[in-house]
């Protein structure tokens, strides 16, 4: 069988797909990686579990007892995968039947939600949000027949704004009775005031995603949280792989979840908290940059006069960034996830000795 006709056995939404650009994809050859988000130091773990002959639990008890816990719910209430980006899909495969349902979602955001509506064939909707990256309720509400699923990043990657507590509510209402109200917490930790977690006993469709990739430090280990009511988890449950963790992963989740994990996620907290302030500051003194968006995240989104040029020489510094320019609204934005002090003043560094308002404004 040549290539070609095994390629046209694939579903045509597949052939079509084009799949989700992880910074990993994209490359580089950077000693300064400020382009995927993750926490810039590794934190070392000892494996305890010797048992790799066997199965692992589907849902390992300690990891979500201590998960629910730390979330303030009921064992029952939480579901581990493999990262919040399993969260995501599973949740089309239990409520999403393709080419009859869809899901709605508002970009600038996270490009996983259209690429696993794309790989189930499942249809998406987008409402832009409004110029301050605040949800366009009313848009909402005139796209709604017939969705599912709706997902809000809040904090919003690539944003880094969190999403308005009122508009929750109006969309909780908008929703009830018709579809799940997502919201994706992946960056939770560095603002946890705002979580919805403690929301899930007023409203049954509320659904929340957390992760271990960001604040915990463990983006390598690919584990995540859906937070949700007991029915919602039940019926997760009905399609979830039968052994989503694997025993090592289980082993250092259930580590990095104990009270000593805990305390020191939020020791790094503080000192990305610190550097991001630090970076916001000196990114403002650049004559490259036009703009800095104040953030609630591990990130910082800027606009830069010239941004192409930028990117390309830190890139070639090994300085790597993550281009936003191809989402709605972000024409010249660079993502900067905050790494190291020293880190951080590589960047400052860097752009220091880029000119500003003198070179010729790129197209859009």
């Amino acid at each position: 069988m040549s290539t070609n006709s095994v390629e046209a056995l694939a579903r045509a939404n597949v052939r079509a797909l084009t799949p989700y650009q992880s910074a990993r994809r994209l490359g580089g050859n950077g000693d300064v990686w400020l382009n995927a988000n993750e926490y810039p130091l590794a934190v070392p773990f000892d494996l305890s579990q010797q048992t790799l002959n066997r199965y692992p639990e589907c849902q390992p008890k300690l990891v979500i007892e201590r998960y629910a816990a730390y979330a303030g719910l009921n064992a029952d209430q939480v579901l581990v995968s493999r990262g919040a980006d399993e969260g995501i899909e599973l949740l089309m495969r239990a409520f999403c039947e393709p080419g009859k349902d869809a899901v709605l979602f508002c970009p600038p955001t996270y490009g996983m939600y259209s690429v696993s509506a794309e790989t189930i064939g499942v249809e998406y909707r987008t409402v832009e949000a409004r110029e301050d990256w605040q949800l366009n309720l009313s848009g909402i509400a005139e796209q709604l027949d017939g969705v599912k699923l709706v997902y809000v990043c809040s904090p919003n990657n690539p944003t880094g704004n969190l999403i308005n507590p009122d508009d929750f509510r109006e969309l909780l209402e908008m929703t009830r009775g018709k579809a799940l109200l997502v919201a994706d917490e992946a960056y939770i930790e560095f603002c946890p005031q705002a979580s919805l977690a403690g929301w899930l006993k007023d409203y049954p469709h509320l659904v929340v995603l957390r992760t271990l990739s960001k604040a915990f430090a463990l983006a390598g280990l690919r584990c995540g949280f859906t937070l949700a009511n007991a029915e919602v988890i039940a019926l997760l449950m009905k399609v979830i792989a039968p052994y989503p963790l694997s025993t090592p992963v289980a082993d250092i989740a259930g580590q990095a979840l104990s009270d000593e994990g805990i305390a020191l996620m939020r020791e790094h907290v503080a000192q990305l908290i610190a550097n991001r302030e630090k970076l916001i500051a000196d990114l403002r003194q650049c004559d490259c940059v036009e703009e800095v968006f104040n953030s609630e995240t591990n990130y910082i989104l800027a606009r830069f006069t010239a941004s192409s040029q930028v990117f390309k020489t830190l890139w070639d510094q090994g300085i790597i960034l993550r281009d936003q320019n191809k989402q709605p609204g972000l024409s010249g934005c660079l993502r900067i996830s905050i790494g190291t002090r020293e880190e951080c003043d590589r960047v400052i560094s860097a752009l220091k000795s880029l000119p500003g308002a003198t070179v010729p404004q790129e197209q859009a």
